[in-house]
């Protein structure tokens, strides 16, 4: 069956071909991964909600959900029949997160499938319950976002009270893992990076006023419980979290519990995730455990360091980020790679060598430079692997040679990155307020 793309969303891809006259090559692959999400991961239920597959994978991550549908923010300022969809997917994510906070991945009905045999409090609702602390901060940025770009505001009324209270309670609780957590995890012969230490309890941590995190966005397993650019991420929708339980809700009470939260958080990245690099500086280490054991390296899976300030927690100019992101892009970090076709971060999750769409797309959302973004584009276009889509993992000698034909999340990523050198970012967000302040072509 034909889907019909909205105008809306037809007059974005006409906006992308004005601003790149003449490259069809450009224009083809555009089009087709920003309708990508659209035509092929989106199921409206009929209790309203929205249920949206990763893309090969037929369950809902939580946060790559919230990435896939981003974008369509642009659109859905004008389009109330848009917005009625990704309200939906709004209402099905804090759904999920009611059912469990600690899962990341879930089935469209209670029909038992995913990783069933996981050791852990696992439901027929449940895909999988690896524990990330991203999992539950895209769903309050994209309720934040959406709300900035359409006004709407029945399923925060109706619904965010609650999944904050929970949100909160679990944060809180695995800041201090080791006393007070009763999350366990363990899968049953697989690589260490799918499972948990310690009967499923993770490696030990001590308090530090972070959050701790099971697993990375990657979903492979944290080194050392301190995932800072997760915790980076929380600092920042705990701050959007206190705008709307103030201007929405009108609750004071669960404002201040997340302002106080979010100030602790910060303080613990502040003071525990930093250390002075005998070559790059004052700079953030990936994940600690608190008594001083650092992972120097990053992921091409967002929250990342790289995203820092795409996500909102610090300027793009700011100088620890910048002596943070030139180690990233260095062969320093141990998942940057060069290639015959593009240097960029990859991730331990996919073979030596192959760099990620997704690392790129905040590569050039998050530079200052011109030069870099075309660069970067350039890449796009030269790693596509023939077929006008993105990939997870490509090979920096040979993009022919990728993982996951379809991967709708990078596809989105990919979108947004051509969107913003159009002039054109989500209302709201850290890269729309970046454009607004020093792109005067900003639309």
């Amino acid at each position: 069956m034909t889907v019909v793309i909205p105008e809306s969303m037809q007059k974005l891809i006409q906006h992308v071909k004005e601003c790149f006259p003449g490259d069809e090559k450009l224009h083809h692959m555009f089009e087709q991964c920003f309708v990508n999400t659209y035509t092929t991961t989106l199921k409206k239920l009929e209790d309203g909600k929205t249920f949206v597959v990763t893309g090969d994978i037929p369950a809902m991550w939580l946060r790559d959900s919230a990435a896939q549908v981003r974008p369509y923010l642009l659109a859905a300022e004008e389009d109330e029949e848009l917005a009625e969809l990704l309200e939906g997917v709004i209402r099905q994510q804090f759904a999920f997160i009611l059912h469990d906070p600690y899962a990341n991945a879930f089935n469209e009905t209670e029909n038992g499938r995913g990783h069933q045999t996981d050791l852990t409090e696992m439901t027929p609702h449940i895909w999988e319950r690896k524990y990330e602390i991203d999992s539950l901060c895209y769903p309050i940025q994209l309720a934040y976002l959406f709300w900035k770009s359409t006004g709407r505001t029945a399923y925060i009324k109706e619904t965010l009270q609650e999944v904050l209270e929970t949100i909160i309670h679990v944060w809180r609780t695995e800041q201090d893992h080791e006393n007070k957590s009763p999350y366990r995890f363990e899968r049953a012969d697989v690589r260490q990076s799918d499972t948990l230490t310690r009967e499923g309890k993770g490696g030990r941590v001590v308090p530090t006023g972070m959050t701790w995190s099971a697993f990375r966005p990657s979903d492979d397993a944290c080194t050392y419980g301190y995932l800072v650019p997760a915790n980076m991420f929380a600092v920042v929708v705990l701050g959007y979290a206190a705008e709307m339980c103030d201007e929405v809700l009108k609750d004071s009470s669960l404002k201040e519990e997340c302002l106080k939260l979010r100030e602790e958080i910060r303080e613990g990245i502040e003071q525990y995730a930093k250390l002075d690099h005998p070559i790059y500086g004052d700079m953030y280490v990936y994940e600690t455990d608190g008594e001083g054991r650092v992972n120097l390296m990053d992921d091409a899976n967002v929250p990342s360091l790289l995203a820092a300030p795409y996500l909102g927690y610090q300027p793009f100019d700011d100088e620890t980020y910048l002596n943070t992101r030139e180690f990233l892009l260095s062969r320093d970090n141990p998942y940057y790679y060069e290639g015959k076709y593009a240097n960029g971060i990859g991730s331990p999750h996919t073979p030596d060598h192959y760099i990620w769409h997704i690392a790129l797309a905040i590569q050039g959302m998050t530079s200052v430079s011109e030069a870099e973004k075309q660069q970067i584009l350039s890449y796009f276009k030269n790693t596509d692997g023939g077929t006008d889509f993105m990939h997870e993992g490509f090979n920096a000698d040979c993009p022919e040679e990728f993982t996951r034909d379809w991967f709708a999340w990078a596809n989105t990523m990919f979108s947004e990155f051509v969107l913003s050198l159009t002039g054109k970012a989500v209302k709201g967000s850290p890269l729309y307020h970046h454009l607004m302040k020093n792109n005067s072509k900003l639309v």
